[in-house]
């Protein structure tokens, strides 16, 4: 599943609402609401840090007025979110007659590997 974006603050673990842009020509920084997508030289803040953001000395700071709404989800979360309860709820493999456990057999998933134990 795609996790949503988070606060470009170091340490802040908050879901992003607001991204910065800074106007590099007009000496102006602009916080406004969460860009549809991510970009190079923009940062996603949340509501908190995008609140209390200052701009540089001899900067103008351009700031939305009104609330910093969360994204709503995407149909990709949606649709993640479903694989993954699906996944969740699948029963588990019924146990081999020869009496080996299946979950200490040796073989391969993707990039890793299963070690039976010693």
């Amino acid at each position: 599943m795609r996790s949503p974006r988070r606060c470009s603050r170091n340490g802040c673990p908050r879901q992003a609402v607001a991204t910065l842009t800074y106007v590099y020509n007009d000496s102006t920084a602009v916080v406004g609401p969460l860009a549809a997508f991510a970009e190079p030289h923009t940062y996603d803040l949340c509501e908190p840090h995008a609140r209390s953001l200052t701009a540089p000395r001899g900067w103008d700071l351009v700031r939305h007025d009104g609330d910093f709404a969360p994204p709503p989800p995407t149909t990709d979360d949606l649709v993640a979110l479903a694989d993954a309860v699906r996944e969740a709820a699948r029963p588990a493999p019924p146990p081999r007659p020869d009496g080996h456990d299946t979950i200490h057999q040796t073989g391969r998933r993707g990039h890793l590997r299963v070690i039976p134990p010693a």
